[in-house]
């Protein structure tokens, strides 16, 4: 006998109870799809190998625009081989035979920083302690530096100019100042003074730590 399903009685069934009937298994079963994200977080959340990717991009775009670019090198090229230049012109001012580039930089240094050992003068000069021995040696013996004991450590002795060694610097001194006034006042215009002086702040500022 053929079975029949009453519209008014099957209304009221599930939807399995109705597949049953007439012959439905359901949906096949099968893994599970996992879920992909969506929303803001989604967007940016995805493979680890991307996100590094995406983190190396970032920073290589942070990176260039952090580097001069060809204007910027050229001026710091210009700038630096401007100033060795005048360097090399204003110790060419200074009497000749009385002072090395070295010893004039030991000089300074301890007319600025007070008495030091031939340890700190080779720390801050950037030389070894055996050249800056040599250099101080030489100082001592023409009477312009003049050792003494160290206030705290009684195994060191501390260098210090004498009188001579404050004439000499003083010379020095005033003969690249002497130089350098008469230049700025003989080959510059007054506008040409005054852009002078906000570059010399300019330079300053780039000195600073």
């Amino acid at each position: 006998m053929e079975a029949t399903v009453s519209p008014v009685t099957d209304r009221g069934k599930t939807i399995s109870q109705r597949g049953a009937a007439v012959g439905y298994a359901g949906p096949r079963a099968g893994p599970a799809r996992p879920l992909r994200p969506t929303g803001r977080a989604g967007r940016g959340a995805g493979r680890p190998g991307e996100r590094q990717e995406n983190l190396q991009v970032s920073l290589s775009d942070s990176y260039a625009r952090s580097m001069p670019d060809k204007d910027q090198e050229r001026l710091a090229t210009d700038l630096g081989a401007t100033v060795s230049l005048l360097m090399r012109r204003l110790r060419a001012a200074s009497p000749q035979g009385e002072l090395s580039p070295t010893q004039r930089a030991v000089l300074a240094r301890i007319d600025a920083d007070g008495p030091s050992t031939i340890a700190a003068l080779a720390r801050a000069e950037l030389v070894r302690p055996q050249s800056m021995r040599v250099t101080v040696g030489a100082l001592e013996e023409r009477g312009i530096l003049a050792r003494s004991p160290h206030p705290t450590d009684g195994r060191q002795v501390v260098f210090s100019l004498t009188e001579e060694g404050r004439r000499v610097l003083g010379d020095v001194r005033a003969a690249k100042h002497d130089w350098l006034a008469v230049a700025v006042a003989e080959r510059l215009t007054g506008e040409e003074r005054r852009t002078l002086a906000a570059a010399t702040a300019l330079i300053r500022r780039l000195t600073e730590e």
